[in-house]
């Protein structure tokens, strides 16, 4: 310290003083400290040497610490002095925080090395240090396998940073993999992970370099022992080690599980820091109990080997309180474990060992503060009773509150400090020797009973595991052929004997003995009972009279591999887990006399340590997926989360309506997951798929809804729930190219916002969370506390800025789009002004967006050295990459990140294949998938590949998907540090030539045309998409090119929609008639004749197709007349069958040609194709085949002169027959009526014009609806040629609910209307099936059937309640 102090002070003066200390030097020497090392000790561990796979090789060498004086330069002394003083304040007079590297074992007498065995004495243990020469130059073992090790005893606890290996000198014996144990002990060893699953340490390659190892994070142990795993193949095991690391010193206490320790703590508010180690056999006992003001508590317990943080508030609480949160797994495995909790603003976060989970503190413990901590066990403060009386029995370590050192206060006998029971300061070592069966083929054979044994045979062990099902174990009864085997099936117990392969007793007990505890089992077989316990429960037993007893051999896991004399065998497969405790009629196994192979044999056996590890804890699967496991691997079960893979990481669903669009999908609810893989939930909305696709989010009141003046004098609150959450709303807003939503007011006399300089009278609130408040309205600038006419000045009166503030007793109606997405979604509406006499009424929409700035985001790539560099993807553990491309290039790299031996490619290897490839540290992996048509078509392809813990995959199109898995015990971390290449590499090779777009990594867009703006040689965007989509414009839509995406055109198309697919249908009465002809009186000599509506005035061929549902026979469904008495005529003849009627000359008679189909008018929807070409006719009827007719009359049907649907009004036609029919009219649905390319029933609904004339009524209908009984009664109705009426302004719209001034008059009236209504109803119902609205505008008040599509994988939920709550101010 006092070096400390006397360096901090140079270095404060040459601060201050500089121009004192130019040109000085100045000697600075360290007194030794624990951070020095011997001028000749071996070298020190370096990170940069020693990271994940060995790193580089370095020789021995000795260089010092820090220099024994050092030069000030002469130029900025001051700023020198300032990084001297900080450092030196920082670091200390070790030059860096909390070094540990110092080497351990050069300076180790003889005793603290020991091994399995040694070649000779030359070739033993305390040879193996790095560097020396001494012996043989190192260890070797007298035979080279994996059961071999090398143990060293560094004395006491140490702290662990790193290891080095070099090979027996002048030999060709080294090792090139191995493994690290550690034990406190030199018992209950513990392997060393990588990354939690990864072992074997890379080792050398050569007999005399160096190879260090640096681990991720620092092990605390007295004992260390090296496993060698795999060594040169042309010598033996040979080895010379060297450790790194530093003294470690500790505060201790041990609980004997009725002991405890109470500590009084200062109140003062203060931040919350509890941290500590603790070791433990037992899975429960409470850690501590923490108590503030209120009698509030957080009580930290173990339970089933997990810790479980409870929060607590006096006798009220159940007895294990409100569980918080629950972290770690399997720490009751007798080895030390890091706990700390944390108060971090308004969360509580609570590690155990690399374990972390948060949770946001409860209201009552915001501000709350520490009195008291029980540790041990809860105390009965205040008279309070005992709510955990599961007392902790093991050691604890380093307990520390907010920097405070409580164990050395405790051993000072603090008066604020109370010690209950037997707590001493050092931590007791119970001996436990396990064993694990780590393979399908380990095995542990015992010799049999120790000799003079009588009575029954009594074997008890305790066991854990994560299989359901494995054998225990097995032996022979003698002078019979009978089996014992005692095992696990479904993660219970059972026993089973059988005699010459017949099963003559089977029991079984237990139950979820597969959830890696430890179990019990005891089983007893006497000279007339057989019994079987597991964890002292009740008993499974049998008579076992006629069952001899056995004196051994027994099996225990598995059995020996076939062909030995062991006479085992096995049905229900190896046990692969721990067993602990085994005894044979009461006395104890000794598992390490066995390791030495005195008393029995063993197989792929680990011995002194259980080596199971909880692959759930923390859990690898994502979005709530929840994780199961085996002994060797983790399954995610990903149902009801909306994801899928290996671990719940991919998203179910597309990520905007926009890509439901162009998958071809029609409007419809469904699931959108606007960030993909990201954390964000997929959310329900409606896709409107028009000629854009808007995503609808509705909330709980979209209908305009009235206020009356029964407040007034007091503003109302009106409150907007919407059906997605805030995170889902934000991602949507940011994700949309636009977004709008509608707000209307409807007013007489009300106030919207009063002058602009003083405070509104109401306002609207909008934007994240409540939102802000907005005074604009009507399409006015935000802020500005105006109307539209006060923007424009054309409001009702020149002195005011709202037309709702003239006064007037007339209805006036603001209404606008709110586009400005930071002010979006509305929140609330604040409405004021309201007196006696004054009515208003609101209405927001919903939220509607569209367009999706990631899916057409598009760059192209014209040279093959050019390339697009982003940050480095993050994806350590999860990683998911897709995009779409296109080219005309064989070959070319997608997209490549690298690290220093890690990396992740995607390339396009040849025009029939796309290749994946990485590597995380277990060597290169590649995954492809191989087309049978070409990749570089110039048509658009998509690319979608994951990579996680358990597998990769690569997805092509829609092709089968293509998969590795990972190795089950390997590198899992994916590390980069490089620069993301998109269209190219690092070395400027093998780049990608065309066009990508939608390129998204873990569900995050990247802004390819951005980018690519500021690159030479990429282009923003990417023409030329009609290749690939066209095939969405339907029923013969044109696919037209647009900027971002394309668009169908569907005016050469009897349908509608996004793609031509939506039908035009409508019912017909027998009145109604469709009349499509030529302007005036047409004549083919006509000379002003205008160009015609047909595609030609006379024609050889017609395609006449349309669909149809009537129960009507006979009855027309189109006519087509002409100027010379000839004519087309399609209908359904009395026998119900499709009937053509052709008169191509006028002097001839008509030719009939009727199809076979009969029983068309069933009330069903039926199909109609009609093709001619001259003399050749087809008819088609639904599905059937065509069928084939021939005309004799003509070829030609000359001058046309008009289209009919419908009735044919005052008909002059040779046939009566026709003509009567004609006359009838049609009724029933018509849809996609079409006659080469001319669609009247389309022109007659969307596109009405002098060319086309509608009598009677025609409603419009979906034909195909199962739920059409009357189509009239739920579709919008067109009365054509009339005109509607106009509105009265004086009254609201349609739908808004109005009061009038006097209150009680406005109740009676609806209740008047309101039964009236019903009534009328009824009456309606009861005296007709079918009926017309006059008026158009009455489709808003009829549920949209049309629209009723639903995902098949989606289900609709409704928002909020629909009840809107409203609050006065």
């Amino acid at each position: 310290m006092y070096n400390f102090l006397r360096l901090s002070k140079t270095c404060f003066m040459l601060f201050l003083f500089p121009s004192h200390f130019v040109h000085q030097t100045f000697n600075v020497v360290y007194e030794r400290t624990k951070c020095e090392r011997p001028p000749s000790s071996p070298p020190r561990l370096h990170g940069a040497d020693a990271g994940r796979g060995g790193g580089e090789t370095v020789s021995s060498r000795s260089d010092s610490l820090t220099p024994r004086g050092f030069n000030m330069p002469p130029r900025n002394t001051r700023r020198s002095a300032l990084v001297l003083l900080v450092s030196s304040l920082l670091l200390g007079p070790c030059g860096t925080a909390d070094i540990c590297d110092s080497p351990l074992v050069s300076s180790l007498p003889h005793w603290s090395f020991r091994s399995s065995s040694q070649l000779s004495s030359s070739h033993g243990p305390v040879y193996a240090k790095v560097n020396r020469r001494e012996g043989a130059g190192g260890w070797s073992p007298f035979t080279s396998d994996r059961h071999q090790w090398l143990e060293v005893d560094f004395g006491k606890r140490t702290q662990i940073a790193g290891a080095a290996t070099q090979g027996r000198y002048g030999s060709s014996d080294w090792l090139t993999a191995y493994l690290l144990m550690f034990s406190d002990t030199g018992h209950n060893w513990r392997q060393h992970r990588q990354e939690d699953t990864f072992g074997a340490v890379p080792g050398n390659s050569n007999a005399d370099t160096v190879v260090q190892y640096k681990l991720d994070e620092p092990v605390v142990a007295r004992f260390l022992r090296l496993v060698p795993l795999a060594w040169n193949p042309t010598g033996r095991i040979g080895l010379r080690l060297e450790i790194y690391g530093c003294h470690y010193a500790s505060d201790v206490a041990n609980f004997d599980g009725s002991s405890s320790v109470l500590y009084r703590l200062n109140a003062r508010p203060s931040p919350m820091a509890i941290s500590l180690n603790l070791k433990t056999l037992e899975n429960s006992g409470l850690v501590f109990h923490a108590e503030g003001k209120g009698d509030h508590g957080l009580t930290l317990a173990l339970e089933n080997g997990q810790l479980q943080l409870f929060q607590q508030q006096g006798v009220s609480s159940s007895p294990g309180g409100h569980l918080l949160v629950t972290v770690g797994s399997l720490l009751d495995d007798q080895h030390w474990h890091q706990v700390k909790l944390e108060r971090i603003g308004n969360s509580l976060k609570l590690s155990v060992d690399r374990s972390t989970q948060q949770v946001v503190v409860p209201a009552e413990l915001s501000s709350w503060n520490l009195r008291w901590l029980s540790v041990g066990a809860m105390h009965s403060l205040a008279q309070k009773s005992q709510l955990y009386n599961k007392h902790f029995h093991g050691c604890m370590e380093n307990l520390s509150y907010n920097d405070l050192n409580l164990i050395d206060i405790a051993k000072h006998h603090n008066p604020q400090v109370t010690v209950v029971g037997n707590v001493t300061f050092s931590c007791a070592e119970p001996v436990s020797v396990a064993v694990t069966f780590t393979h399908s083929q380990s095995f542990m054979h015992l010799l049999g009973r120790t000799a003079g044994s009588s009575g029954p045979l009594v074997i008890t062990l305790q066991f854990r595991t994560w299989n359901e099902e494995g054998l225990l174990l097995t032996f022979n009864l003698p002078r019979q052929h009978k089996v014992l085997w005692l095992y696990l099936s479904q993660a219970r117990l059972c026993l089973h004997i059988s005699d010459t392969g017949r099963a003559i007793l089977q029991l079984s007990t237990g139950s979820g003995l597969s959830d890696g505890q430890w179990h019990s089992v005891k089983l007893s077989c006497g000279p007339d009972h057989l019994g079987v316990t597991v964890d002292e429960d009740e008993e499974a037993t049998a008579d076992s009279a006629d069952i001899p007893h056995s004196e051994g051999p027994f099996f225990f896991g598995g059995c020996p591999p076939l062909g030995g004399n062991h006479n085992c065998r096995n049905p229900f497969g190896t046990f692969q887990g721990c067993m602990r405790l085994l005894t044979l009629d009461e006395q104890h196994v000794d598992f390490l006399t066995l390791q030495q192979r005195r008393t029995g044999n063993f197989s792929h056996l680990q011995i002194d340590m259980c080596d199971i590890i909880d692959r759930c804890s923390p859990s690898l699967c994502e979005h709530g997926g929840k994780c199961t496991q085996s002994w060797s691997a983790f399954h995610c079960k990903c149902s009801d989360t909306g994801y899928r893979g290996a671990t719940c990481h991919s998203s179910k669903y597309e990520q905007s309506c926009e890509a439901y669009k162009h998958k071809g999908t029609p409007s419809g609810h469904y699931y959108v997951d606007v960030d993909g893989s990201g954390p964000i939930k997929p959310q329900l909305v409606y896709c409107n798929m028009t000629d854009r696709a808007w995503m609808v989010i509705d909330h709980n009141n979209t209908e305009l809804t009235a206020l009356d003046s029964s407040s007034a004098g007091r503003r109302r609150s009106v409150q907007f729930r919407y059906a997605s959450e805030e995170e889902q709303l934000a991602a949507v807003l940011s994700q949309s190219e636009h977004c709008e939503q509608e707000l209307y007011y409807h007013c007489r006399k009300p106030r919207l916002p009063s002058k602009p300089d003083s405070a509104s009278l109401s306002r609207w609130f909008g934007g994240q969370g409540p939102g802000q408040v907005q005074t604009h309205w009507d399409g006015a600038l935000e802020h500005s506390q105006l109307c539209s006419c006060g923007l424009h000045n054309n409001c009702l009166s020149s002195n005011i800025q709202c037309n709702c503030d003239t006064g007037n007793k007339q209805w006036t109606k603001y209404s606008g789009l709110l586009t400005l997405k930071e002010t979006l979604p509305v929140r609330s509406l604040v409405l004021g002004g309201m007196q006696p006499g004054l009515e208003s009424a609101y209405k927001v929409g919903p939220l509607r967006c569209h367009g999706d700035k990631g899916f057409w985001n598009a760059a192209l790539f014209d040279k093959e050295t050019s390339y697009l560099h982003f940050p480095t993807f993050q994806g350590e553990l999860n990683a998911d990459i897709s995009f779409l491309f296109k080219t005309t290039s064989s070959s070319g790299v997608f997209l490549e990140n690298l690290g220093i031996k890690d990396f992740i490619r995607i390339e396009l290897r040849s025009p029939f294949e796309v290749l994946f490839s990485f590597d995380v540290g277990n060597g290169p992996l590649e995954v492809s998938v191989k087309t049978s048509a070409a990749l570089n078509d110039d048509r658009w392809h998509a690319v979608r590949a994951e990579r996680n813990v358990k597998e990769a995959s690569l997805h092509v199109d829609d092709l089968p998907a293509a998969a590795q898995e990972a190795p089950s015990d390997g590198q899992i971390h994916l590390q980069l540090n490089s620069q993301l290449f998109v269209g190219g590499t690092a070395s400027r090779q093998k780049g990608f030539l065309g066009c990508m777009r939608s390129l998204q990594l873990n569900g995050v867009v990247l802004d390819l045309e951005e980018r690519a703006r500021i690159t030479p040689g990429v282009q923003p965007g990417c023409p030329g998409h009609c290749s690939s989509y066209e095939f969405l414009c339907r029923n013969q839509g044109r696919c037209v090119e647009e900027d971002s995406g394309f668009s169908c055109d569907c005016r050469r198309s009897s349908y509608i929609g996004a793609f031509c697919h939506e039908e035009v249908s409508a019912y017909f009465k027998s009145t109604t008639s469709i009349i499509l002809k030529e302007h005036g009186e047409l004549s083919p000599n006509h000379s002003a004749l205008p160009p015609s509506i047909f595609s030609d005035i006379t024609s050889k061929g017609e395609n006449v197709t349309l669909k149809f549902r009537t129960t009507q026979s006979p009855a027309l469904l189109l006519f087509v007349d002409s100027f010379h008495r000839e004519y087309l005529a399609l209908l359904i003849n009395e026998h119900g069958a499709l009937e053509l009627r052709y008169k191509l000359h006028s002097s001839r008679d008509a030719e009939v040609l009727a199809s076979s189909v009969k029983n068309l008018a069933d009330g069903r929807l039926h199909s109609a194709a009609v093709r001619r070409r001259a003399e050749y006719v087809s008819i088609q009827v639904d599905e059937n085949p065509r069928e084939s007719f021939l005309l004799t009359s003509d070829e030609d049907f000359d001058g046309i002169k008009g289209i009919i649907v419908g009735r044919v009004h005052d008909a002059d036609m040779a046939d009566t027959e026709l003509s009567r029919l004609a006359s009838l009219g049609f009724t029933g649905c018509l849809s996609a009526v079409e006659f080469n390319s001319i669609s009247p029933l389309k022109a007659a609904l969307l596109q009405p014009g002098s060319h086309v004339t509608v009598t009677g009524v025609l409603t419009q209908a979906d034909c195909g609806s199962p739920l059409l009984a009357d189509p009239q009664s739920s579709e919008t109705t067109h009365s054509l040629p009339e005109t509607p009426a106009s509105l009265d302004p004086s009254q609201p719209l349609v739908n808004t609910v109005k009061t009038d001034s006097a209150l009680i008059g406005g109740v009676i009236a609806l209740v008047v209307f309101v039964t009236l209504s019903v009534l009328a109803v009824i009456a309606r119902l009861a005296c007709s099936r079918r009926e017309t609205y006059p008026h158009p505008s009455m489709k808003a008040a009829q549920p949209d059937i049309t629209d009723a599509h639903r995902s098949e994988e989606t289900v609709y939920q409704s928002p909020a309640n629909a009840n809107q709550k409203e609050f006065f101010i």
